[in-house]
């Protein structure tokens, strides 16, 4: 098992940035893929961006494309999600969330065992 907690987020105007951290612990050795997911008041989690941890593939959602940029440091088993032109609704609670196999679903939340407990993202316009 591979327990996981979010740190850096934070209240910021429109335009501003964040940089999202996920450290890792546990079984870290098993993992295999890392992803950030965020939950906007009201509505349904949604996928935002992921990687393969050895391999270094990434996915990202194309409301956050250009904006976003996911990275890792192995040494640390951290994961990161750096924010960029931040906009009102980019607004949510984020979550990075991880598991030890292969998901070719990546993109649904169903498919990751572990999860932090969240980091706040507020945006103001």
């Amino acid at each position: 098992q591979v327990q996981l907690g979010e740190s850096g987020g934070g209240l910021v105007q429109a335009g501003a940035s964040l940089r999202l951290s996920c450290a890792a612990s546990g079984r870290t050795s098993a993992l295999y893929i890392m992803a950030w997911f965020r939950q906007p008041p009201g509505k349904e989690r949604e996928f935002v961006a992921a990687f393969t941890w050895s391999g270094g593939i990434t996915y990202y959602a194309d409301s956050v494309k250009g904006r976003f940029s996911i990275s890792r440091d192995n040494a640390k088993n951290t994961g990161y999600l750096q924010m960029n032109s931040l906009k009102p609704e980019d607004t949510a609670v984020y979550y990075c969330a991880a598991d030890q196999h292969y998901r070719a679903r990546y993109q649904y939340p169903s498919e990751y065992l572990s999860w932090g407990p969240g980091t706040q993202v507020t945006v103001s316009s």
